[in-house]
């Protein structure tokens, strides 16, 4: 016997990793969205950390010490595993890393509804009561402007990406149109609403006179890198520099130490975690970042040019690369050339009224969150909860 349910919220399981912020802000962002709509039945779970708690903190270390120290092991792994395929040796063992307690929380709670943010597995079937079979629809947010296979699985209902390009690509593999659409990459509902103020010049320690180079080098930031490039920066006396340095406290207080008495240290603010990250890049000319899909997918929404420095091998060197050849990022090997281009940029009014044109065009991640979930709850009030009973 069938029930069907048109007036109640679905009940939605998102699932993330914590492997680096951005998926889980991306599964926030889709919360939120939920929320903002009078749906507060979905759930989050970062499916690694709860069913295999030591697994997931020996794996995330490896990423993390591969990533900063092994960047070229890290690169090859990527490049190497970027087309594996589902039903491969490996494919099949990395799809079932958390298919036990997926499969528990399914049967327990009956969502009618799993979202993805990290590429972690597909949903398994539910058999219950002899061969009567419960499988929710899976939809899979990718959170890069790369497509790594590992997000393509045959139960994968439905994919949101953040361009065309990846639309076309998943096409170019079997994927029909029809499942695919381009929402762009979610981010915090903060990015609608971007706006300069003197206010916040001073709530930053920032001139409104002088552009803002904003520089944000991440967990895997360098003091001697930060140190150079922030240095070249300050000679020039127009420039201001807002240095965020995240939850790297070992980088903020080097920082700290290293400039406090340079000569131009008026000019240079430094930051640790920020929650307003937005505010900051309403203020700034240009930004100097490391190419995470969601960090990009931010500074496309304020419309700030890109500068990518030594972009690690992996997702975030494909993002890179990517981005610039849309004219929207520039990528720089070594401070020198780092400083050359963004000066080449400030010095010329065209040249940066050119650069946020091409940013525009890539516009689409502000309103990233609603255009999924609309997506997602028009699906769900059509076809409405089919659950057996």
């Amino acid at each position: 016997m069938l029930r069907f349910d048109y007036n109640r919220h679905p009940k939605l399981l998102i699932l993330y990793a914590s492997y680096g912020d951005g998926h889980l802000q991306v599964s926030r962002a889709i919360q939120g969205a939920l929320e903002e709509r009078g749906n507060y039945r979905s759930a989050m779970i970062d499916l690694m950390a709860e069913s295999h708690p030591w697994l997931n903190e020996v794996t995330r270390r490896f990423y993390q010490q591969s990533y900063t120290r092994m960047p070229s092991l890290y690169g090859w792994m990527y490049d190497v595993t970027k087309p594996i395929k589902h039903n491969s040796l490996l494919g099949g063992l990395l799809h079932s890393f958390g298919s036990e307690k997926i499969r528990r929380i399914i049967a327990a709670e009956r969502p009618d509804a799993v979202i993805h943010t990290f590429p972690l597995l597909a949903v398994p079937p539910i058999t219950r009561r002899r061969r009567a079979v419960f499988h929710p629809p899976s939809y899979a947010v990718i959170t890069d402007f790369d497509l790594h296979r590992r997000w393509v699985h045959p139960s994968i209902d439905r994919y949101y990406v953040a361009t065309d390009d990846l639309k076309r690509e998943l096409g170019h593999i079997g994927i029909p149109g029809s499942r695919v659409q381009v929402s762009g990459i979610p981010l915090r509902r903060s990015f609608r609403m971007l706006d300069a103020s003197d206010m916040l010049y001073a709530r930053y320690g920032l001139s409104p006179d002088r552009p803002v180079i904003l520089m944000m080098p991440g967990a895997q930031g360098t003091l001697a890198d930060t140190w150079d490039i922030c240095s070249l920066l300050l000679r020039h006396p127009r420039l201001q520099i807002a240095l965020v340095c995240g939850r790297n406290e070992q980088l903020r207080a080097a920082a700290l130490e290293q400039f406090a008495f340079h000569p131009e240290a008026s000019r240079l603010r430094v930051f640790g975690f920020i929650d307003t990250i937005h505010e900051l890049m309403s203020l700034a000319s240009c930004i100097v970042t490391k190419p995470g899909g969601v960090t990009l997918s931010e500074a496309i929404a304020a419309r700030l040019p890109i500068f990518v420095y030594r972009p690690v091998p992996g997702q975030e060197k494909q993002n890179a690369k990517y981005l610039s050849s849309k004219g929207a990022a520039t990528i720089a090997r070594d401070p020198a050339e780092l400083c050359a281009q963004i000066m080449k940029l400030i010095d010329d009014p065209i040249r940066l009224t050119n650069s946020r044109i091409l940013i525009e065009q890539l516009q689409t991640a502000h309103t990233a969150a609603d255009s999924i979930v609309s997506d997602i709850l028009a699906r769900h009030s059509i076809v409405g909860r089919a659950s057996i009973l």
